[in-house]
């Protein structure tokens, strides 16, 4: 492949990772992660609420990893509350749990960054070959993809986009932590969560894992073998040499 065009796919891949760090970095200081109703179910087994009447006993709920709102709804008009999960909820949530998922989306953006470094020093400098050329960037992309995590003692297979994804899932789901959240301060009255549904800043995570797999086809079509990968006639050649011998 011409060099021309070599530059141009490490010049759109190194992009691709800027846009995937400044994605997760938005979606980490959002509070579109989840959206959703809670139903004050002790209002409405008071007044023995049913069908449009239930409306008036339905709130709603949004929130991410840091902060969120919610409109409580009792039969009396909606009242909007303001919490954040450092350090009022952290008693009531799973800390250990969420607190992995900032940890990951902080190495998503580290090694997104550190990725696109790479791709723009090498489509404007000289790369070496042992670390700074196509070995590089493999390196970057697969660890941002597969994300070994050694610097916490840990070993998951899978892309942190995914350990994000799941860890959050598993939090929100599993951990009823819109319930938790709703009930939160409440002594008069119980919220079951009505419905609920992961929002953007959610499905951005995924869409910034998968950026880091496009970034490995990417330096593939610039002509560049996977590393690690060997040549089927090396093994013969060496094979016979070793027979001489």
């Amino acid at each position: 492949m011409p060099a021309r065009q070599k530059k141009m796919l490490f010049c759109i891949a190194g992009v691709l990772s800027l846009a995937c760090a400044l994605g997760t970095a938005a979606a980490v200081g959002t509070q579109l992660w989840v959206q959703g109703t809670v139903l004050c179910k002790t209002g409405a087994l008071l007044v023995n609420a049913t069908g449009q009447e239930l409306d008036k006993f339905i709130g709603k709920i949004q929130y991410g990893l840091f902060y969120g709102e919610r409109v409580r709804q009792c039969g009396l008009g909606g009242r909007p509350l303001h919490f954040s999960f450092f350090p009022d909820l952290l008693k009531i949530i799973p800390a250990s749990i969420h607190v992995s998922v900032i940890l990951f989306c902080t190495v998503l953006i580290i090694f997104a960054l550190v990725g696109a470094g790479f791709f723009m020093f090498n489509a404007f400098g000289s790369p070496y070959e042992t670390l700074h050329g196509p070995i590089g960037l493999y390196l970057w992309s697969f660890i941002a993809y597969t994300a070994e995590m050694t610097s916490i003692s840990l070993s998951f297979p899978g892309s942190c986009g995914c350990l994000i994804m799941i860890l959050f899932s598993s939090e929100v789901k599993i951990h009823h932590l819109s319930e938790k959240i709703a009930n939160f301060k409440e002594r008069s009255f119980i919220f079951k969560t009505h419905s609920e549904q992961f929002a953007d800043s959610f499905w951005t995570i995924l869409v910034c894992s998968l950026v880091h797999f496009l970034n490995a086809l990417l330096i593939r079509f610039a002509g560049f073998e996977f590393p690690f990968s060997k040549p089927k006639d090396s093994g013969t050649i060496t094979g016979a040499v070793d027979l001489m011998y």
